[in-house]
């Protein structure tokens, strides 16, 4: 019995960790913290330092919490959405937990092909969440 998250370091990203987190503990779930990215030349080793160091932020804090967790970091050229349905297929996940972020009336038109696709192709239910106006 699992959630999965979708998580990058955005005020979305923590929203959805929040929310997530939040349920893991409601249900006594375990909680799998996935970070997502396609690699290629934006993603050099500043960068991955900057999601490691960051990554270990999250462990410490859900340890903190007491909420029993595992933090995956893909780098597989998989888009973000494919990865977390397969972690959520692998691990025969109860829901995965997303961040969405606001957008423009035309972007409204195109959800976010990440978002959409986890959406439409999950195969276990979706939790969409917002981030606040007044996060960072």
């Amino acid at each position: 019995m699992t959630i999965i998250v979708g998580y990058v370091p955005t005020k979305e990203g923590r929203a959805a960790l929040r929310r997530a987190a939040q349920e893991a503990s409601l249900r006594h779930l375990k909680l799998i913290v996935v970070n997502s990215h396609r690699g290629g030349r934006d993603f050099d080793a500043r960068e991955a330092q900057r999601f490691e160091t960051e990554l270990s932020r999250v462990q410490d804090q859900l340890d903190a919490e007491g909420i029993e967790h595992e933090v995956r970091a893909l780098v597989r050229g998989n888009e973000p959405s494919e990865d977390l349905i397969a972690v959520a297929e692998e691990t025969s996940a109860d829901f995965i937990v997303i961040g969405l972020r606001r957008r423009t009336p035309v972007g409204k038109l195109i959800l976010g092909s990440n978002a959409q696709r986890i959406l439409l192709d999950a195969s276990c239910p979706v939790l969409a969440v917002k981030a606040d106006d007044s996060e960072e």
